[in-house]
């Protein structure tokens, strides 16, 4: 299976800044969109940011001018640079791609595993 490897969560006071990384394992033949969903307790989780292979992307109104979205096509690694962090900001954050697995395969939605954020007063 393929696996996304999360980093970069941390205790940050507000005002702050953090930078997630997601990387796939190898047992993959090609990867689409990537995105950064989080969820807080007690909420649903949402989407943050979304980045097409073409560096097309989009951002939740809430992070807009805060948070930025990146990827590096040639390691198959997103990134979300997040400024100016505040308490709201604090949730699970998970990666997600959309990733082809086999030859003439679709493309699939995996997640990765989470990590957490989280911003104190």
């Amino acid at each position: 299976q393929v696996q996304l490897e999360e980093s970069g969560g941390g205790l940050v006071h507000s005002g702050g800044s953090l930078r997630l990384s997601c990387t796939p394992s190898r047992n993959f033949l090609s990867v689409n969109a990537m995105g950064w969903y989080r969820q807080a307790p007690g909420k649903q989780r949402e989407l943050v940011a979304s980045i097409t292979r073409g560096n097309s992307t989009t951002y939740a109104d809430s992070v807009k001018g805060r948070f930025t979205i990146s990827r590096d096509n040639a390691k198959n690694t997103v990134y979300l640079q997040m400024n100016s962090l505040e308490p709201e900001d604090t949730a699970v954050y998970y990666c997600n791609a959309a990733i082809q697995v086999r030859f003439f395969g679709d493309y699939e939605n995996y997640w990765g595993q989470g990590t957490q954020v989280t911003v104190s007063s």
